[in-house]
This record gives C-alpha cells, structure tokens and sequence, in this order.
C-alpha cells in the first residue's frame, strides 16, 4: 500500500509560515549543501523550475502524486507556475478555485480523507503532503511518515504544522540529519499498529 508523507519546512517554533503566509524568510538559509542533500534525497518534491536548474532528468523516485492546499499552490500560481510538478499527479484541495489554471492540475473539495484511502489503494508510487495546516489536520489519520525541515528561526505568530483539534499521537523516530547552514531535518514514522 502506499504511503503519505507530510514533507514540510518549518520553524523551530513548527510554524510552516507567518500569520500572512511569509515564508520566504526560510528560503534565505539555502546553501549548496542544503540544496545539493534536499535533490538527492528528495527530488520529487523540487518543483519543475528548480528540476531544470539543478538537471534533474524525467522520472520519479519517491512519490508520483502531490496534495497542497490552495494557500501552498497560490504562490507559484500568482508568478504564473499552474503546473508547479508536473511529473507528479497534481490535487490542490481548495473549496474556493471552482476552475482548474492548468489541465495537470485536479481540483478537490470534497473528503479529502477519502480521497487519501483511495490514492493508497490504487498502485502507484508515494504521495506528498506538500501543505498546508488545515489539509495536515484533516490527514491526520492518514499520515504515515513526516519530515520536518527545522529552520534555524522563530516566527512566534504564523500558521502552524497542523490545524486540529488536541488529540496528541506518538510517532517513531526514523532519521535525523543536520546541515551546516543550521536546517535539521527529521523523520518520524506512525509506529506499526
């Protein structure tokens, strides 16, 4: 069965962004070996402009299907990016974009939950919980790995890694890695039932 991974920057206060949805502060500490690490272990997630910049070829490794909510796809669509991964299988979940920008691009509004258990079902490569809070919060039964980029700041105020109700779950230690540039990134696995 395939699995759902919320892979995800965030502070080291675990907001993915400010209370404006700023979070281009956290693109200011990437560095060569950041980049070079993040391409290598998770090229899926590197969106088609950054795929031509770094030379990565067709394919895909980890994951053949992304879901972002309307506020993470909204950035790369005010600069004209409809299809911001175009070699995966595009869901933005959204209640407010009635007409798809691009025909890559499948909207959702219905039980997204559901729609997770059927993506699972069906063959296929892993599925990429690309953001944001209010999506992780409804995935929150679904979601079996989460990696979390620890940025080196604190935001304070801003939009947290899940929006939902206080329900707290143990998840596994898998991997911890550390940069130079101060980003640590973690994964966590829900533990086998």
């Amino acid at each position: 069965m395939r699995k759902l991974t919320y892979f995800i920057a965030a502070t080291i206060d675990g907001r993915i962004a400010g209370p404006d949805d700023e979070f281009e502060f956290m693109m200011s500490i990437l560095d060569d070996e950041y980049v070079t690490a993040l391409v290598g272990s998770y090229p899926d997630t590197v969106s088609a402009r950054g795929r031509e910049a770094v030379g990565l070829g067709p394919g895909n490794w980890d994951f053949d299907t992304v879901l972002m909510g309307r506020n993470t796809y909204e950035p790369g669509l005010s600069i004209g990016m409809t299809s911001p991964y175009p070699h995966l299988k595009q869901y933005v979940v959204s209640k407010s974009l009635t007409t798809s920008p691009d025909p890559a691009v499948t909207l959702f509004s219905g039980d997204v939950a559901d729609l997770v258990r059927g993506l699972k079902r069906e063959e296929g490569k892993g599925i990429w919980l690309c953001g944001g809070a209010d999506l992780a919060g409804q995935l929150r039964d679904e979601i079996d790995e989460i990696v979390i980029k620890i940025n080196p700041f604190v935001a304070g105020k801003g939009i947290p890694l899940f929006s939902a109700d206080f329900a707290p779950e143990r998840y596994d230690l898998k991997e911890t890695r550390t940069f130079g540039n101060g980003v640590v990134m973690v994964t966590y696995v829900r533990p086998a039932a």
